[in-house]
């Protein structure tokens, strides 16, 4: 089984971010930042050692890459920022490419959204506004990612690619440029590209220009928490608390803040069926955003290494007997500031970490990596 883990990059400076937020900022800063909002809060995570690393520095991808590979992740899911020719947080995929002997299996999903200021809890005031642009930078955008894809690392599907998009909903130009980058890609040598998106409201076997992918990924915990929502009416009153509370900050607490709990949104995910035969199961090892929301996030309840190895185990089984998937989707490597991450931190150690290769050897599914 090839676990493919989500993997953010904004853990070094940009200048973007330095003028946005302030000298230095980088997703620690949400984490050094974070607290508990209740008693049993589990807030703040830290992360083990101190080890408050700078992508940057090759050394740190050599040890995330060694970590992954004794604990049975098969490989990273780069998030990709492309705003027709800029780009953000592109420095540790680009070191990552110059350096093989992080030999770590790695593959890209263009997280194609507009980044505002949601965070600061002030304003949606936009900060950088996702554009697609013509033919021309379709071609610019596929030459920066061609030696990506020609490198040996890189996650292919018979020779193909294993190209991510976040969200095609709605995105008119994404036909085009996806049945011209398969063109550019055939011209470039490589048999094609194998397009993936994880946008579970988008039905790419309905929707207009849904016939230029392959597949969509159940992206987890969202899908669960969608069905969740609409079945419970506890959220919907904690949501409504959540709002007043807004106003009146001395309410906050843990029943006036959005949150679900950690059992009831994996069993939700054990029950769900694949939508069909091109789709890929997920997986999530935890969930609160309230490092990045403060009190207007949300937190799952209830989470532990243990819940998290039985839950695992149960989902590897199934990609494997009821999607026929050899590729399960993670969240995540390193979002801490969502708290989706199985990098060592000083309450549970290595045990999440743990819990992933115990689930892969239950279920005969740990990777060969030679």
């Amino acid at each position: 089984m090839k676990v493919i883990a989500f993997y953010l990059p904004q853990y070094h400076e940009i200048k973007e971010n330095n003028e946005w937020w302030g000298k230095g900022f980088t997703e620690w800063t949400n984490v050094r930042n974070s607290k508990p909002y209740f008693k049993g809060h589990n807030m703040p995570r830290r992360p083990l050692n101190d080890n408050y690393y700078d992508l940057t520095d090759v050394k740190t991808m050599l040890w995330q890459k060694d970590l992954a590979k004794k604990y049975g992740i098969y490989g990273f899911a780069y998030y990709h920022y492309w705003f027709e020719g800029e780009m953000l947080l592109e420095k540790p995929a680009e070191i990552m490419l110059q350096h093989p002997e992080v030999d770590m299996p790695f593959c890209f999903s263009w997280a194609n959204h507009t980044w505002s200021r949601v965070w600061a809890d002030k304003t949606n005031n936009i900060l950088k506004l996702q554009k697609y642009g013509d033919e021309k930078d379709w071609k610019c955008h596929f030459d920066y990612l061609l030696p990506f894809f020609k490198d040996k690392r890189y996650i292919k599907e018979n020779g193909r690619p294993v190209m991510i998009i976040y969200n095609p909903l709605g995105v008119k130009e994404f036909p085009e440029m996806m049945k011209m980058w398969q063109q550019w890609a055939k011209e470039s040598g490589l048999p094609g590209i194998f397009f993936l998106h994880q946008q579970n409201e988008f039905n790419h076997n309905k929707e207009f220009g849904g016939n230029s992918f392959e597949g969509g990924i159940e992206f987890q915990p969202n899908r669960a928490v969608v069905e969740y929502i609409r079945k419970s009416l506890t959220f919907k009153l904690e949501a409504l608390g959540s709002r007043i509370a807004d106003k009146i900050p001395v309410l906050v607490n843990k029943y006036t803040m959005k949150h679900y709990s950690y059992d009831d949104i994996w069993k939700i995910i054990l029950k769900q069926q694949p939508k069909g035969n091109d789709w890929y199961p997920g997986a999530f090892a935890d969930w609160d955003n309230t490092p990045r929301r403060k009190n207007k996030g949300v937190f799952c309840d209830g989470t532990s290494p243990e819940k998290f190895e039985y839950y695992l185990t149960q989902q590897i089984k199934r990609a494997r007997d009821i999607y026929h998937k050899d590729y399960l989707f993670m969240f995540a490597w390193n979002e801490w500031g969502e708290s989706g991450y199985l990098e060592p931190d000083t309450k549970n150690g290595y045990k999440m970490l743990e819990a992933v290769r115990k689930a892969l050897i239950a279920n005969n599914e740990f990777p060969n990596f030679d």
